[in-house]
């Protein structure tokens, strides 16, 4: 079985590789570094170097593969980075049509049901929606909730203005959480899973934490226990976005999901489907590696 790795070797490709070459399976992982070539093809792989934005390397790739991993990475350099999530999803979407590709799987994201109004989300809803549309194909969408991972930018509040916060958290909805680990696992689990078909909605999640208690728990590993969860308006948040180096584009982006979660919309579709089991990984373990940061 070929496959196709989008994300080069990102905190889930990379994983999502090793498996399916220790399965046996033959894989190329796209990525626009040329450094990571000699990487991919030390884990076993075999390296498509080139940009996701030219589309003909795009269909030159995807064109004799069985299974198709898509992501669409983050650039933080760009102003419009819902343009460009646009144009690869249409990429991707021109390489797949006409191609020997059967089996999808997309890693998007909690929230993106809404379609709009998600700030970074609303590119990987347009990607969902853009595939539904493709006959021929089996495709998985992969909905991740919060990564742990984004709490490591609540260690410069915590430290430096005893608080923890965002523009979200006023509310009593639990904030869902999740580790790049158990989506790797999960991804690699669906694209191993070749004989289903049509298209189905996987939610990934490993805890769930009221965001008072995530400021309990993170202010604690680092010894300042008793730190509040501050929500911020939607200006500060802003404000404190762009002092913290994001752009003003993404600085916006990101205040649409935090709203998004304040007013329940991010969320509710998880709510009415959680997956029956949760992963393993707490926001108890994720406060050790918190505070090692």
């Amino acid at each position: 079985m070929k496959y196709i790795i989008t994300g080069s070797l990102g905190n889930i490709s990379l994983p999502v590789t090793k498996n399916l070459v220790a399965a046996g399976h033959e894989v190329v992982v796209i990525s626009s570094n040329t450094s990571k070539k000699a990487d991919i093809e030390n884990f076993g792989a075999t390296a498509a170097i080139g940009s996701l934005s030219d589309l003909p390397f795009v269909k030159s790739v995807f064109n004799d593969a069985d299974v198709v991993y898509l992501m669409i990475p983050s650039d933080f350099t760009v102003v419009d980075f819902p343009k460009l999530q646009r144009e690869i999803a249409d990429n991707y979407i021109q390489a797949l049509e006409g191609s020997a590709v059967k089996n999808v799987v997309v890693l998007s994201s909690i929230g993106a049901h809404l379609r709009k109004d998600s700030g970074p989300i609303d590119g990987l809803g347009y990607l969902e929606e853009k595939l539904l549309g493709v006959s021929g194909i089996n495709t998985v969408f992969l909905r991740p909730s919060y990564f742990f991972n984004n709490l490591y930018s609540q260690s410069g509040l915590i430290r430096n203005a005893g608080i923890a916060g965002s523009n979200f958290g006023n509310t009593d909805e639990k904030l869902v959480l999740v580790q790049t680990d158990h989506i790797a696992a999960e991804a690699t689990r669906q694209l191993l899973d070749t004989d289903f078909t049509g298209n189905r909605i996987v939610y990934i999640a490993n805890d769930e934490r009221h965001p008072n208690e995530i400021a309990e728990v993170l202010s604690a590993s680092i010894d300042k226990p008793g730190t509040p969860w501050v929500t911020f308006t939607d200006e500060q948040a802003f404000e404190g976005m762009l002092g913290a180096g994001l752009n003003e584009g993404f600085a916006n982006l990101y205040v649409a999901m935090g709203k998004a979660i304040r007013e329940g919309r991010l969320q509710e579709h998880y709510w009415q489907n959680k997956p029956a089991e949760l992963g393993t990984f707490k926001l108890e373990d994720f406060a050790k590696d918190f505070a090692k940061a």
